[in-house]
């Protein structure tokens, strides 16, 4: 383990391009004309060489940037190949909502996170299909813009600042995955005041929140380090909080659970239920 990386806009600006750099490969995959050839895992969760060539290029560029930082990425962990995680780490996931690319909708997403001491700290959320990035750059520093997949790093003009919104009188929107949705979750949600429900997949359900356009989403539900610590560090640098069922943060490093998460929800303007 090396020296401790701290957050800057020039390594930011690195992940976001690596990010930025993948959704090339990625929609190669996706508009190919012999259509999405499809492998399935050991876990049943399907896979494509989209998934692989996107993280192959990711590492390739974090090895370049911080050599010293290990990284867990969804596809090598898959293969077996688990480093060591110490205090700091990267997580990578190359293609969150594969299901979603397969069936040629647009909720996936490039996920590329940077975690101390348990907690994410950078976090880079890009959407190629929809042209558009989510960021935080530091702890307290989140932002949004659009870009095409192989684009440049969006200015600094170009990037709306990311922060949650006061909760609405009408009351809450809640967001819910498309491919997860639980009766456990019906029951949560059943403990707010919720105006509208929207059905989305992958990691832009965070984003919803963490851009001012929704309040909630509980994930009743396993999910991985990787799908969430990207995310995870947008919402949190737009003042928002991912919380476990229990109230306490949601921690990366969990190498005893094998990486995976205990269910969390994501709130923006909103207290956990008492009950």
């Amino acid at each position: 383990m090396g020296d401790i990386i701290s957050p800057s806009a020039e390594l930011s600006d690195k992940l976001v391009k690596a990010a930025i750099d993948a959704g090339v490969v990625i929609m190669e995959v996706y508009n190919a004309a012999d259509g999405i050839n499809t492998d399935t895992k050991s876990d049943d969760s399907p896979v494509t060489i989209a998934d692989q060539k996107a993280e192959d290029l990711i590492l390739k560029v974090l090895k370049e940037v911080t050599p010293t930082v290990p990284v867990l990425a969804e596809e090598s962990v898959a293969a077996g190949n688990i480093p060591d995680v110490g205090e700091q780490f990267y997580l990578v996931d190359p293609l969150d909502g594969t299901k979603e690319f397969i069936k040629k909708g647009t909720d996936f997403t490039v996920n590329i996170a940077l975690i101390l001491h348990g907690r994410p700290i950078m976090g880079v959320v890009y959407a190629p299909a929809r042209n558009h990035i989510w960021v935080a750059e530091g702890p307290a520093t989140a932002w949004e813009a659009d870009v095409a997949p192989g684009g440049d790093v969006p200015a600094e003009a170009d990037r709306k600042p990311l922060k949650i919104r006061k909760l609405p009188e009408a009351g809450v929107t809640a967001v819910a995955s498309k491919s997860h949705r639980t009766p456990e979750t019906d029951e949560f949600l059943g403990k707010f005041n919720v105006a509208e429900l929207v059905s989305m997949g992958s990691s832009l359900k965070f984003c919803m929140i963490a851009a001012g356009e929704a309040d909630l989403y509980p994930r009743l539900g396993r999910t991985m380090e990787w799908d969430t610590g990207a995310a995870h560090a947008v919402i949190s640098a737009a003042g928002g909080r991912v919380l476990t069922l229990e109230g306490i943060d949601l921690t990366y490093g969990k190498k005893e659970r094998g990486y995976d998460n205990p269910h969390f929800v994501v709130y923006g303007d909103l207290e956990p239920p008492t009950a």
